[in-house]
């Protein structure tokens, strides 16, 4: 350590720069961590990249799987909204739900009463947490997931808002492009439905973002219309001492308790009609119901 302080910083640069490119993870590396080598400025290259992902994603067994889970989803959910009122607070009853949000409470960007096009599935869909889908293979393999999902469900790419806080202006011009309403500003999950049924795609948020949302619906109007697509509850259940979920994220253990011991036959099924949680894992092309994480 003495003999290298007493050397001139000449002579010490290469050593550094040798330093810096060990930890400089290589071309190998990154693609392995789902990150690519150089960073992308032109649109045309993403939106191309997108394009391939989808093709990829359509020949695969994981989308078909995908597409007959959400359907039965999405079955169960319509099925649910057709159900009377009083059958409705009877089984989120247990849960200690509030009245219905006021008009006052809906988050920037919601549309009470606008009319969709005709014909098309009366659903809408926010999406968190994609991440930077321009550079990480991972998160552009979720917007396509997305995008097919939209397509398949028939919402208009207009009806769905999309936000994550590391989207760069480069993703945030591709998002534009593509019809998606990007938001301007980190509503931090606080989205109410305000009595339109909406599907949450929240494919790398943290428990705080599902406790935030579970805030800002806990109603019985608002609950029956939400449908999640993300983490599993019993996942961050496990994951998280019973007094700090308790403490920090108090809706997520309120559903997480009605769940019940074997996570059936609770009261907060119509909250996600998935049953058991629908988990996605679009980078190992995996679905779940369970315990897995969606990331």
């Amino acid at each position: 350590m003495a003999a290298a302080a007493l050397e001139p910083w000449q002579a010490a640069a290469p050593r550094r720069k040798r330093r810096s490119a060990a930890r400089r993870p290589r071309g190998r590396e990154a693609a392995a961590g789902g990150l690519e080598a150089e960073p992308e400025t032109d649109g045309r290259v993403v939106l191309r990249r997108i394009r391939e992902a989808r093709e990829d994603l359509l020949l695969s067994d994981f989308w078909s799987l995908a597409l007959e889970t959400i359907n039965g989803c999405l079955t169960k959910h319509l099925e649910q909204l057709k159900a009377p009122v009083g059958t409705l607070s009877e089984v989120f009853g247990n849960l200690h739900l509030d009245s219905s949000p006021d008009e006052s409470d809906a988050a920037p960007g919601c549309l009470p009463g606008e009319t969709l096009v005709p014909g098309t599935c009366r659903l809408k869909c926010v999406c968190y947490g994609l991440g930077n889908f321009a550079t990480c293979v991972m998160a552009r393999n979720q917007l396509t997931f997305l995008l097919l999902f939209l397509e398949k469900c028939q919402i208009p790419r207009r009806h769905c808002w999309v936000y994550d806080p590391v989207f760069s202006q480069l993703e945030i011009a591709v998002l534009n492009s593509l019809g998606v309403i990007v938001l301007s500003e980190n509503e931090e999950g606080r989205r109410s439905v305000w009595g339109e049924p909406t599907v949450f795609y929240m494919p790398h948020c943290g428990t705080a973002l599902y406790n935030n949302l579970l805030w800002s619906n806990w109603s019985v109007d608002a609950l029956s219309k939400m449908v999640v697509i993300g983490n599993s509850f019993r996942g961050l259940e496990e994951r998280l001492l019973a007094r700090i979920l308790q403490k920090n994220y108090p809706y997520v253990a309120k559903v997480s308790k009605q769940r019940g011991g074997d996570g059936k036959g609770c009261g907060t099924r119509p909250l996600l009609p998935s049953c058991e949680e629908l988990c996605l894992d679009v980078r190992g092309r995996t679905l779940t119901r369970g315990s897995r994480r969606a990331r």
